[in-house]
Formats: C-alpha cells, structure tokens, sequence
C-alpha cells in the first residue's frame, strides 16, 4: 500500500490472529479474507486481477511441527500447489517463501543456496516440515521450467519481530515474553546450538525487493542475519537487554520434545547473493531486535 499497490491477504488465522493487521485493516486499499487459501471461493479471481503474488501460508513453529505432523505437510503442500495452479494459469508472478530448515542436518559453517542438502529420515517427523518445503521448492521451479511461470524462492532464516507470539515454540519471542515476567528463559537442549536472526522489516523489504526484480526470477535466495548467537548466550542476551532478573533454565530435549527430536547445531545464511542481486542484506543489530520485538509485546 505505500507504494500505492492494492492488497488483498487471503489467511485462515489458524497460527495468526487479525488483530496484526489493526493498523491497516481500514485501509481502502486492503482486503482481508479469512480464510485458508484451497477453501478460498475467490482465489481465482484474486489471482487474475493480482500483478504479483506473496505465498507465505504454510504450517509454522518447531511445536506444530512436531505435535501435528499430517497437518504440518498437508498444508505446505496442498496451499503450494494451488496457488502456483493458479498462478500458472494467469502467469502472474510468485515469490515462494522457504525455509532454512531445507538445508536439513548439514554441519557447514553457513549456508550457501548452492550447497546439497541433508535431511534426516522419514522416521524422525522433525524433518517432514524441511522436506515439505523442500518439494514446494521443487514444484514452483517445475511451474518456473514447464509453464515459464515467473516465480522467486526465499529462504528465510528465523525471521523475528513485534507480536509474534511464542506459542508455537519459537525462541526468541518465547525468551522476551519470560523476561519481561519475571519467569525463567527456558533453553532447550545443552544452549549451543547457534542461530541468526533477522528482523521482520529487514526480511520484508528484501522479500519485496525481491519480487520486483527481474533477474531474481527463477532464483533461490537466503533471507537472514549473519549474527550468529549460541542460544543459551541468547537467553543471557534477552536478560541483560530487557534488564530482566530472570533465572535461566536448561531443558532436555527429552522433556521438551518426543523421543528421538533432532536439531540443526548451526543455522546461519550467506546473503551475498540476495546482496548482489537487489542490493539489500539485513542488517539490524540482534540486541536492537531484541528492544524492538519487546517494545510492542
């Protein structure tokens, strides 16, 4: 809308809630249907009036993922697959948003779109979410081949920001929202396994960035921060910061997750693609990501 586009958000609020949206749902020139995207009568005729599309419905959060399995690769890929028929019909152009967890259980320093990818066996449901989205990746390049559908794939790293809540076991919100009450930042696992944040405006202005570039078309793309963080020194980070007098707990996988949980050790992006094709790379510092995601909870 600022750049004077029309936009219309298609969401089943099933992991969401409008109320994100209060800011600018009045807006003459956003529509808003509640919804999930293959039970959306109107798809068709949104898609055909759209100049570009932003895909971002799939299943999110480490808990669904590992409590709701059937749900969790139904919806990345059913959504996937009839927004690019869709799509495809209309040639409007899709930017596709992935997920770092593609990169599986490789143990490289950073990740690199070029580089192959591990994932764990079909007997351990934490990977079923990195290998649906893996086939979405798969699909929307096929409709890019066979159909010259424009189409754009982002992998975004651990995008963060204000009211995103932490029910769905993402940390760093789930970090915040303890201390800020006085409760313990409860760290999964032995705390050193490693991530990168990005701040969610710094991912929407490289995701847009993105869509309107031409020769980022029919490329995959790492959307993220490269301030790697242990996340038990997260933990120590979100107290110092929010001046929190929070006790720090570590919890075994055992408790936390089913028996045979596996997890990424290190999750962090090379971004000099994103940086040499539009110009853009994320940049916020993590401890301002930190104020500015506690600032609005």
């Amino acid at each position: 809308m600022r750049e004077g586009n029309a936009v219309t958000v298609i969401d089943d609020c099933s992991t969401g809630s409008l109320d994100n949206l209060q800011a600018v749902i009045s807006h003459p020139d956003i529509r808003v249907i509640r919804a999930k995207v293959s039970e959306c009568g109107d798809l068709d005729a949104v898609i055909a009036n759209a100049s570009f599309i932003f895909h971002l419905a799939a299943a999110v959060g480490v808990e669904l993922v590992v409590h709701s399995p059937i749900r969790t690769i139904q919806t990345n890929l059913h959504e996937t697959e009839v927004i690019l028929q869709a799509a495809g019909a209309k040639s409007v152009p899709v930017l596709l948003t992935s997920t770092s967890e593609v990169y599986g259980k490789s143990q490289k320093a950073a990740f690199n779109e070029e580089d192959d990818l591990l994932i764990g066996p079909p007997f351990l449901g934490r990977w079923s979410y990195a290998c649906s989205k893996l086939m979405d990746e798969f699909l929307a390049l096929a409709y890019a081949q066979e159909k010259s559908l424009p189409v754009v794939i982002a992998r975004l790293f651990n995008t963060v920001g204000p009211r995103q809540t932490g029910r769905y076991g993402m940390v760093l919100p789930r970090f915040i929202a303890a201390a800020k009450a006085g409760l313990p930042l409860k760290v999964f696992g032995d705390g050193q396994q490693t991530r990168c944040f990005c701040y969610v405006v710094d991912t929407v202005e490289a995701l847009i960035r993105l869509q309107q570039s031409s020769e980022a078309r029919g490329g995959v793309f790492n959307i993220g921060g490269t301030e790697e963080i242990r996340i038990g020194d997260l933990a120590k980070l979100v107290v110092r910061v929010l001046k929190s007098k929070s006790p720090i707990e570590f919890v075994p996988y055992s408790e936390a997750y089913a028996a045979g949980f596996q997890d990424m050790q290190r999750r962090k992006p090379v971004v000099e693609k994103l940086l040499r094709t539009v110009g853009f790379q994320p940049n916020t510092r993590l401890d301002q990501i930190i104020k500015l995601t506690a600032s609005a909870r």
